[in-house]
Formats: C-alpha cells, structure tokens, sequence
C-alpha cells in the first residue's frame, strides 16, 4: 500500500441518553463529544470525523465549530468531517472555516464533502432536493479550486460567479481533501479528477462488492496524473466481551436510529433478524475484539485500503458505552486487526 494503514472513529453526534435511558440535551451530548475525542487522542488513534445534520436525533449541525474546540484539548488527532454537505452550504464559507480550523489545530484539519442524504438541511436553508446533485457538482468544483490557496475565477448557476478572487485566510499546509462515495461508480472517477481522498461509506452488505470503486479511483488517479492517495472505509459497530454481549447491546440503539429513518423514508425498519444477519454477513462490526478484528482485517484486506473509520456512535447510546466502544477499538481491535494483516501477507 502506498500509505500505512491507519484507523480512526467516526460520529454522527447521536443525541445521547443517561444511565436511565432518558435522554440527554443536545448540549450535553456535545460537550460529551469532546470527551470522546480527548480519549481518542490519549489512546494514538489517527483520525476523529462528526457529521452534519440538522435534526432532533442529531446534535452536531455545525461540526466544524465542534472540531475547533476539540482541536484545543487535543494534539495529534486529525479533525474531520464524515461528512460536509457542500450541496447546502457556501464552498467559499466552507474553505474559510476549515483553513481556520486548520490554523487553530496546527494543520489537523480533513473535510469529506457530500452530496446528503437527508432532506432536512434542503428545506431548512431554502434549497430543492431535487436539484442535489447539480448544486453538489456545482460546488465541490468551487471548493476544489479554492483548496490550492491561488486565486479562484469560477462561475456557475447555483451561485454568483468568483473572479479572480483570493479567500482567507490563507493555510499554512493543504487541508485534507477527502470525497464520500456512497454506492456510485461515477463519484469515484469524480473524486479521483479533483484529486480527492476517497471515503467509502458502506454502512449495508457485503464491503467487499466496492473493491472495483476502489480500483477505478486508483487507475483514474493515474489519469489524471495525480499521486496515489490515501483510501478508507467508514463502517459502524459496537464491541463487547462476546458477540450476543455485543449485539444485545447495540440491537435498541441501532433500531432507534436507523429503524426511525427507514421508516421516515416509507420502508419497513430491519427486524433484529435481519440486523443480526447484516451483523454476521454484511457491514455491521459488532461482536467480541476477535470477531470485529477479524471482520476489519477481511475489509482492510480486500479494498485494499489505508484507513479504516469504525463509527463508533449509533442511535440513543449512553456516554460510558461511547467511551469504552472507543477504548476497546484502539486498545484490543486495532492491534489484533495489524496483527491479522502481518500473519496473512
């Protein structure tokens, strides 16, 4: 590989519950958050991503704001997003705040940018769903230009134009440039012409049926003369002592989050049956240390790539289980999943 493999947390900011089950505020859940990433920094881990949403199940709306405090209590960790919807934002807002945050935390700054998922944010700021993918196609060329820190001449239909245009402040080293790719072959040649790090996120079936995305984002990158660059993989999980510990456990926070979306979206919500399945056959890494590490180490292995992004955080779960699925990722998964890879090369 052409980077080391490293491993990181992602978080959607879930609104979280106390010891009881009554939740907490949002507020509290935020404050939380930045607990969970001091842990992640104490214990090496690479990377700590929030994304944005702007619903009631979801603290975090602004996590660029968030990733600045965090920047001040932590050192190395790299600060993300997982991810950025540039479909409903300003991209030359979007470069000023990360080149801020990437001053503040002494070039630790990455921005996954996405095209959104959920309709809220499209409706709250005044756009239609229905034109995603050409104010997302619009932009994420806008802020691919405003990345290179020279001055930026563009023009569009989903914004007013730019003309030879400096934006400030001015970074001191790249920001991470990092695209989310979701189930399109076309978003990872797209990714690979702006010279973009891919982010899987497979959060259903088997990872292993992205193995050709990945491939035709590392040939495209040759194309287009760019350097191989750095690939990861978000997948969501939850590790306990054995795998029905696990699985018990994470099963009503699961069904909280994803069974309310899918219901908001007219399907039928996963019966624990199905959830279990997708746990043993599909992208869930929930279970004992040797049973996600070995799940990890099979992903890793197959797509090839150099970042693995366990989300840590699903649906109405309390601080202290956060904080141990954090402690049991970093200090018994990771290195059974290294170990795995060095048996098997």
């Amino acid at each position: 590989m052409p980077h080391p493999l490293v491993f990181g947390l992602d978080s959607f900011g879930d609104t979280a519950t106390d010891a009881t089950g009554r939740p907490i505020s949002q507020a509290q859940t935020i404050r939380d958050i930045v607990e969970q990433a001091r842990l992640a920094d104490e214990l090496g881990l690479y990377g700590f991503s929030l994304g944005e949403h702007h619903r009631d199940d979801f603290a975090v709306s602004a996590p660029d704001t968030l990733l600045a405090g965090i920047a001040t209590v932590t050192r190395k960790l790299r600060l993300g997003t997982a991810v950025t919807i540039l479909s409903t934002d300003d991209p030359v807002r979007v470069y000023e705040r990360f080149a801020t945050l990437q001053a503040l935390s002494g070039g630790r700054a990455e921005i996954t940018v996405g095209r959104g998922s959920y309709l809220e944010g499209f409706h709250l700021f005044g756009f239609d769903p229905n034109d995603a993918f050409r104010l997302f196609d619009e932009r994420v060329e806008l802020f691919a230009q405003l990345l290179e820190n020279q001055p930026v001449t563009w023009s569009g239909e989903t914004r007013s134009p730019v003309t030879n245009q400096r934006v400030y402040p001015q970074t001191e080293t790249p920001i991470t440039f990092r695209y989310a790719v979701g189930g399109s072959p076309e978003s990872a040649i797209r990714a690979a012409r702006l010279g973009a790090q891919l982010s899987l996120s497979v959060i259903s079936g088997d990872p292993i049926r992205f193995s050709a995305y990945v491939q035709s984002y590392r040939d495209a990158l040759r194309r287009f003369g760019h350097q191989l660059k750095q690939v990861s993989v978000h997948g969501p999980g939850y590790i306990a002592s054995t795998d029905e510990e696990a699985i018990d456990a994470y099963w009503p926070a699961y069904d909280a989050s994803y069974g309310k979306i899918s219901r908001e979206r007219g399907k039928s919500a996963t019966g624990k049956d199905a959830f279990v399945k997708e746990v043993r056959e599909g992208a869930l890494y929930v279970g004992s240390p040797q049973t996600v590490a070995a799940k990890i180490a099979r992903t890793v292995d197959a797509l090839k790539v150099n970042r693995f992004d366990f989300k840590y955080s699903a649906g109405p779960m309390t601080q202290k289980h956060m904080l141990a699925n954090i402690e049991n990722y970093a200090t018994d998964v990771v290195p059974r999943v290294r170990q795995l890879l060095l048996a098997a090369a």
